[in-house]
């Protein structure tokens, strides 16, 4: 039965399709296979003998992205003439070349680390390397471009500019390793330059924007980088993943520079009519309108073409912004469309050079900050931090500065708790009331935590921090806020059921839907998604990882052990969810919970990402929450398998963990 449960990823042939493809000839397919085992051997051997884990990944990343590009067959076409005109000679993939090349350099590396005279560690211009991504334990590519010296072991540390590339429709990972392996360094390039591939094309949403961040840190693990002097750009959706990431966490960069992306969904999408709860609310965790008060703490520059229609997600955020007293920088480039106006690239560059010069203020020179959240998941700037909302999605803003005097002021809305660093001022004022920052809890936390109680604002000692950080009375933190689709940014793991489901037809459901998540996380977010028995978690993993339940408790051991602990009744005969029963034969629940046995992580259960194929092929803008923390999906088996689902009700849980919905009367279902 455990058989039928596991999709093994490397079968798996993926139905959807951005570009047209065309397989490769029998002779490039055979010289392909082939080379792919050789170089799939050696990485093997290298891991055999212990190898430095980061190395291994610069090999082993040519592997996966030949593995990849054949599993879900993508070698591509060229696109067809814009004009439309029909071209000359039949039009041929260039992809099979580029899988022969990435092998033919992998098994050069194989051979240089086996040797333990890895060449490419310090080499001058641009070069793939490869992380081991904590989320699902899958190699991930990056091009990181090196001037004369930055790999030489020296005192002096590098600016560091990150680049989010646009959407392609066309990219996969031999594509980005053929765009980006053995390029020169361009004329005076001063920086090392990180070149993200954030898995294609999810505008470095979910495991795309962990993946910026990973992918930074390896950065600085193998180079010396000034963390004060990060550049962060992009174009099209490279513009839009600045956006997001720029205003979301304005802390990290000393210049941002988003270039023609889009920065919401409504106006997008031309959409007059909201969306149904909650994935409207939700919103609110991606468009980057809402954050726009945060450019206040981050010089932004912003480009967009004068003949381009995405001239206006520019323009809509720099009217944001001026609405709050906030400025941005904007460039347009004259009678230009969806691309850099060479004049305008110019003075965009040398806005970020100048930043650079200046570098991201230190914490002690951060006198005051304006910062703005919708979501826990991004809550902080700096020394400030929102530890605790009072209404998730709504607007929870501070406004934070140091006095002359030595103490902080500080304005609130929507907070119930945050957390300052101590050694910023002598006092804190929070709306009106005055407290102890720099002698607070005993002077022995690096943070000191404060809380609303009712009416006024209150210091936590040494003991009443340890407890709030304990969060024993499971409220909303910082990555454990939900949505459902929140837990696939952290490490997870799937876990199958291996007993005797209650319900048969439900048992097919949460098969299939197990499927295709597994299916779907391939194609798109270009890894394959763990999975263990029910009766193989162990300790450990409920310690490190965000579980994803599948079954049913009869079936499922895990989900049977924490039932009586989740804010749901689940019989043989029924699903309770806010006092009302659904018939499991025809309904299944989807639900993201702070795991009772490890609440500082997730439970998940019958739901991998709310969005699928239909969304991850069009535009970026569709990427959202589907189902918010709870819901219910009536599901109806088809004729190929498949099933179809209808959303009955869906909803966020509060800021404790708690449903705040009136009780409908119980519908008549029989129960056993």
């Amino acid at each position: 039965m455990l058989r039928s449960w596991i999709l093994l990823a490397c079968f798996i042939l993926s139905t959807a399709s951005t570009a047209s493809a065309q397989l490769p000839s029998e002779q490039d397919a055979t010289a392909i296979k082939a080379g792919l085992a050789d170089l799939s051997k050696a990485v093997a051997e290298l891991k055999e003998k212990n190898k430095e884990a980061r190395l291994v990944a610069d090999v082993e990343i040519y592997a996966k992205g030949v593995e990849w590009a054949l599993r879900h067959e993508e070698f591509y076409l060229p696109p067809p003439p814009k004009d439309g005109a029909k071209p000359k000679v039949e039009p041929k993939s260039k992809y099979p070349q580029f899988a022969l090349n990435a092998i033919k350099t992998g098994l050069r590396r194989a051979e240089e680390l086996s040797a333990g005279k890895p060449s490419w560690t310090t080499q001058t211009g641009k070069t793939i390397r490869g992380f081991v991504s904590r989320v699902d334990g899958s190699v991930q590519p990056y091009a990181v471009t090196l001037p004369e010296g930055a790999g030489a072991r020296t005192s002096k540390r590098w600016p560091l500019y990150v680049v989010l590339h646009g959407r392609g429709g066309d990219r996969n990972e031999i594509r980005f390793i053929e765009e980006h392996d053995g390029k020169p360094v361009p004329k005076d390039q001063t920086w090392i330059q990180l070149d993200v591939f954030g898995r294609i094309d999810n505008s470095y949403r979910w495991a795309g924007e962990t993946d910026v961040f990973e992918a930074m840190n390896d950065v600085k693990r193998r180079f010396k980088i000034d963390d004060r002097r990060v550049v962060l750009w992009g174009f099209s959706m490279g513009g839009a993943g600045s956006w997001h990431l720029g205003v979301h966490h304005p802390d990290e960069w000393c210049s941002v520079g988003p270039g023609a992306g889009f920065v919401d969904y409504y106006k997008y999408q031309d959409r007059k009519e909201p969306l149904p709860s909650p994935q409207h609310e939700t919103l609110n965790i991606y468009d980057a309108i809402p954050y726009a008060l945060n450019a206040f703490n981050v010089p932004i520059c912003t480009y967009g073409g004068e003949l381009d229609k995405q001239l206006a997600a520019s323009t809509l955020m720099v009217e944001a912004a001026k609405a709050k007293e906030v400025s941005i920088k904007f460039i347009i480039g004259p009678k230009t469309e969806h691309k850099f106006h060479p004049d305008s690239l110019k003075e965009f560059m040398a806005f970020h050079q100048q930043n650079v010069e200046q570098g991201r203020p230190t914490s002690r020179q951060r006198r005051e900050i304006q910062f703005v959240t919708h979501t826990l998941k991004y809550n902080r700037c700096d020394w400030l931090t929102i530890e605790e909302m009072d209404e998730p999605y709504d607007a929870a803003s501070v406004h934070a500065k140091v006095g002359d005097d030595g103490v902080v002021h500080i304005r609130t809305e929507n907070v119930t708790a945050l957390q300052l660093a101590r050694d910023i001022a002598d006092r804190v004022e929070i709306d009106g009331n005055e407290l102890p920052l720099a002698n607070a809890a005993g002077g022995l936390l690096p943070g000191v935590l404060y809380s609303w109680n009712a009416d006024h604002w209150e210091v936590l000692d040494y003991d009443s921090s340890r407890a709030f950080l304990e969060n024993s009375g499971l409220h909303k933190r910082h990555n454990l806020q939900g949505p459902i689709d929140d837990a696939f940014m952290e490490p997870f793991v799937c876990v199958l059921p291996t007993g005797k489901a209650w319900n048969e037809s439900h048992a097919a459901w949460a098969k299939w839907t197990h499927e295709r998540f597994a299916r779907e996380f391939d194609k798109w977010f270009r890894g394959v998604a763990p999975s263990v028995k029910d009766s193989a978690v162990s300790d450990e993993l409920i310690a490190d990882k965000n579980l994803i339940l599948f079954g049913d408790p009869g079936s499922n051991a895990v989900l049977a052990r924490i039932l009586e602990d989740l804010p749901i009744k689940w019989t043989q005969g029924s699903i309770e969810v806010a006092g009302k029963k659904y018939d499991p034969a025809q309904h299944g629940l989807s639900l993201i919970y702070p795991n009772p046995l490890n609440p500082n992580r997730y439970v998940v259960i019958n739901s991998g990402h709310t969005m699928h194929d239909a969304e991850f092929i069009g535009t970026n803008a569709l990427l959202f929450p589907r189902l918010g923390d709870i819901a219910i999906q009536k599901f109806a088996p088809q004729k190929d398998g498949r099933f179809t689902e209808t959303t009955e009700w869906s909803s966020l849980f509060n800021s404790n963990w708690k449903l705040d919905l009136p009780m409908p009367a119980a519908a008549s279902c029989g129960e056993k």
